[in-house]
C-alpha cells in the first residue's frame, strides 16, 4: 500500500504550522486505490478521528478530517491508522522527524506530526521583531580608559592579546581569571558606531558582580561587577542608548551562582553567612547537598557553579516574585529583557512566574531562553517543556538555523536537506516566537563564525592558539559568510551579530571566540558588506514581519520568497552548485525581477535563469 501525507503542504494540512486554541485544523491523507478501506482514522493524543473521502486523484483517494484544536495549549501529537482488508497500517513523521512527507509504519509511529497550540493571547514584543540585535562579551568588546577596579586574583591584560588558555597560565586553576577591562564606559562610546550599524538591541553576557570574567558565576545578583562600572553607570547606559533607539537585554543566571558568592559563601569573601558556612544561613535553602558542606549539586559538575533550588519559595521571592526583586529592579533601572541562561535547567513553573513579573514590570520586555536543540518540543529530564505555548519565553537562541546553515555552507547537507531542518522550526514554533527567534552565527559558547566557514582547523588549544586564516582561505570563508549572512538577515527572525563577527574577528570555541575586539583594525570589507545587508533588511517590510516561502531546492543552491505589503523579494544562495538557477515564479505572477544592484530579469512565463557565483547570494525584487 501507498500512502501521503505532507504536514508542509496545505493540501494536507491547513493551516500550516502552529495554531492557537480552538482554531480547526483540516488534515487529509491521500492513500493508493484499494477498494474501500474498513476503518481510517486520526489519532491524536487527544482522542481519535474518523475521516471521510473527499476526492480521487489518479491512483490515489483522499481522506480528510476537520478537527478542533484543544481549549488549552498544549502539543498534539497525530498519526493515521488505516485499516484494509490487506491489514492495519500506520502512518507517522518521517525517521528525522522533521516534518514534511511521512511514512508508512509496521505498528504505532515512534515518530509523529506535531501541531504546537498556543494561548490565543501569545503575543511577542513588536519593537524586538523590528530590530538587529548585538551581543557583547563586557570584558572584551570595549574599555574606556583604564581599570575600573581590581580584584585581589585579577590578572590584568593588554586590550588585543591571546586570552589564557591554559591551566598553568592562571597558576593552576583554570578559572577565567584574566581581565581585559572592557566596561560601560567603553560600551556608551561605541553607541553611535552600533546606530549607526543599524542596531536595536544590545544582548549583554552577565554584568553582574562575580569573580571570573565571562560572570556566569554570580557573586551578586544586586551589584554590578566594579570592573564594568556602578549601578548609576549602567542606568546611564540604557538612557544614552534609548537615545539611539538601543534597548538592553541582560543575562539571567537563575540556575546557579558562584561559589565564590555572597548566598553560597565558599571562599569567606562576603561579609555574609553563605550555605556553605552554616545551614543557618538564611540562603541555606537554595542549594542541595548530599553531604553537608563538601558535596552539593553544581552546574555539569562544576564545583564553581553550584545549583541552586529554584522551587524554593525564598530564593523565587529574591528572583522573581518580590516586591524589589532581582527581574523587577533591573527592569526598573533601564533594562529592556532577559536572556535566561541554561532555560532548560529552570523548570518550566519557574520560567511560568519569571514571565508573569517581567510582564507586569514591562509588558514590552523580551525574554529570550537558551535553548540548543527544537524549543518547541525539548524534553529536560523525560519531561516536555511548554517554553513556546503562550505563558514562557518569548523567544530562543535558534541553534537549529545556525547549525543548518553551517552545514548547507560546508557541504555536509543539500538544499533540501536545510530546507526540510528549518521548515521544521516554521511548522514547530508559532509565528509569534518565529519572527523574533534570536538567529545568529557566533556567541561566546560558540567557534566565530569566519573561523567555522574556513574549513579544516586543528583539534588542539595550542594548535588553535596559532591558528590565523589568510589568503586563499581567508578568502573562501568570506565568500561563504557573505552567503550565509544573506540568508540570516533576509529571513524571520531577529538577526543578532556577535560583536566583531562584523569586521571578521576569528577564533574557536571558549576561550578564543572571546578575544577583543579589534578597533582600528576591522576587516572593512565584511562590515561594508554588513551594514548593507542590514540597510537592504530595514529598507523592505517583507523581510521583518513578511511571509516566507521556499521555492527552490536544488543540489548546493537555495531560494526563498519573502512576501510583504511593500512586495516581494526572492533570496538566492548558491554554495557550489549549479551557477545557472533554472527558477519557476510562474505560481507566483511574477515576470519581472529586478536585482538590489539594478540587473533586470525578463519571463513571460515565469521561467527565470539567474547567473550566479559559484558561491555567492542575490536579493531580487519584483
Amino acid at each position: 500500500m501507498k500512502a501521503e501525507h505532507n504536514s508542509h503542504s496545505l493540501f494536507y494540512r491547513n493551516p500550516f504550522g502552529a495554531a492557537e486554541c480552538n482554531k480547526e485544523v483540516t488534515l487529509s491523507i491521500s492513500i493508493e486505490n484499494i477498494g474501500i478501506p474498513k476503518r481510517i482514522e486520526l489519532v491524536t493524543n487527544a482522542g481519535r478521528y474518523g475521516m471521510y473521502y473527499t476526492q480521487s486523484l489518479g491512483e490515489y483517494n483522499i481522506y480528510t478530517v476537520v478537527i478542533k484544536l484543544p481549549e488549552k495549549p498544549c502539543k498534539l501529537y497525530y498519526y493515521f491508522e488505516i485499516d484494509t482488508e490487506q491489514g492495519l497500517f500506520y502512518y507517522g513523521n518521517n525517521d528525522s522527524a522533521l516534518g514534511g512527507i511521512g511514512r508508512l509504519w509496521d505498528n504505532v509511529p515512534e515518530k509523529k506530526y506535531q501541531i504546537t497550540v498556543c494561548s490565543e493571547d501569545y503575543k511577542t514584543p513588536d519593537w524586538f521583531k523590528n530590530s538587529i540585535c548585538y551581543q557583547i562579551f563586557p570584558d572584551r568588546f570595549c574599555r574606556e580608559g583604564d581599570f575600573k577596579a581590581e580584584k585581589p586574583h585579577m590578572k590584568k591584560r593588554n586590550w588585543g592579546e591571546m586570552p589564557y588558555y591554559k591551566t598553568e597560565q592562571f597558576g593552576g586553576r583554570f578559572d577565567c581569571s584574566d581581565f581585559f577591562g572592557g566596561n560601560f564606559e567603553g560600551i556608551i562610546s561605541k553607541l553611535p558606531y552600533l546606530a549607526d550599524l543599524g542596531i536595536g538591541a544590545i544582548y549583554l553576557n552577565p554584568i553582574f558582580k562575580a569573580y571570573s570574567n565571562h560572570r556566569y558565576d554570580t557573586g551578586d545578583y544586586e551589584v554590578i561587577d566594579e570592573v564594568l562600572g556602578t549601578e548609576k553607570d549602567f542606568e546611564r547606559l540604557c538612557k544614552e542608548a534609548e537615545k539611539y533607539g538601543i534597548r538592553i537585554i541582560l543575562d539571567g543566571v537563575f540556575n546557579h551562582t558562584g561559589s565564590d558568592s555572597k548566598y553560597f559563601n565558599k571562599n569567606g569573601t562576603y561579609d555574609s553567612i553563605g550555605a556553605y558556612q552554616s545551614l543557618e544561613s538564611p540562603y541555606s535553602a537554595w542549594y542541595r547537598f548530599s553531604s553537608y558542606p563538601e558535596k552539593y549539586e553544581s552546574w555539569w559538575g562544576m564545583e564553581t557553579l553550584p545549583q541552586v533550588e529554584e522551587m524554593d519559595e525564598s530564593y523565587r521571592d529574591y528572583i522573581i516574585s518580590g516586591k524589589n526583586s532581582i527581574v523587577k529592579k533591573w527592569l526598573k533601572k533601564g533594562a529592556g529583557g532577559w536572556r535566561l541562561d541554561v532555560a532548560d535547567e529552570l523548570p518550566d513553573s519557574f520560567i511560568k512566574e519569571l514571565r508573569k513579573a517581567v510582564k507586569e514590570t514591562d509588558s514590552e520586555a523580551v525574554i529570550i531562553g537558551e535553548v540548543w536543540e527544537d524549543a518547541s518540543n525539548k524534553v529536560v529530564y523525560g519531561e516536555e517543556r511548554e517554553y513556546l505555548l503562550g505563558d514562557e519565553l518569548d523567544s530562543v537562541m535558534n541553534y537549529p538555523l545556525r547549525n543548518a546553515l553551517i552545514d548547507f555552507a560546508l557541504g555536509r547537507c543539500d538544499a533540501k536537506a536545510f530546507d526540510m531542518r528549518i521548515s521544521s522550526i516554521r511548522e514547530n514554533y508559532p509565528k509569534e516566537t518565529f519572527y523574533s527567534l534570536l538567529n545568529f552565527l557566533s556567541s561566546h559558547d560558540v567557534e566565530r563564525i569566519i573561523t567555522v566557514l574556513g574549513g579544516d582547523y586543528p583539534d588542539n588549544k595550542e594548535s588553535q592558539a596559532a591558528y590565523y586564516m589568510s589568503g586563499e582561505k581567508l578568502n573562501l570563508a568570506k565568500q561563504r559568510l557573505f552567503a550565509v549572512m544573506t540568508l540570516l538577515f533576509l529571513m524571520p527572525g531577529v538577526p543578532c551579530l556577535f560583536y566583531g563577527d562584523e569586521v571578521g574577528v576569528q577564533g574557536f570555541a571558549d576561550p578564543f571566540c572571546r578575544a577583543c575586539y579589534p578597533w582600528g583594525n576591522e576587516d572593512t570589507e565584511i562590515l561594508d558588506k554588513v551594514k548593507t545587508l542590514i540597510k537592504l533588511r530595514q529598507s523592505a517590510d517583507s523581510f521583518v514581519s513578511g511571509d516566507m516561502e521556499t521555492i527552490y531546492t536544488y543540489d548546493r543552491g537555495y531560494a526563498m520568497l519573502r512576501t510583504g505589503k511593500d512586495g516581494k523579494f526572492v533570496v538566492l544562495a548558491n554554495f557550489g552548485g549549479e551557477r545557472c538557477i533554472r527558477l519557476d515564479a510562474a505560481r507566483f505572477g511574477i515576470k519581472k525581477l529586478t536585482d538590489v544592484n539594478g540587473e533586470e530579469f525578463y519571463a513571460e512565463d515565469g521561467i527565470f535563469y539567474i547567473n550566479m557565483e559559484e558561491i555567492g547570494a542575490r536579493v531580487l525584487r519584483t
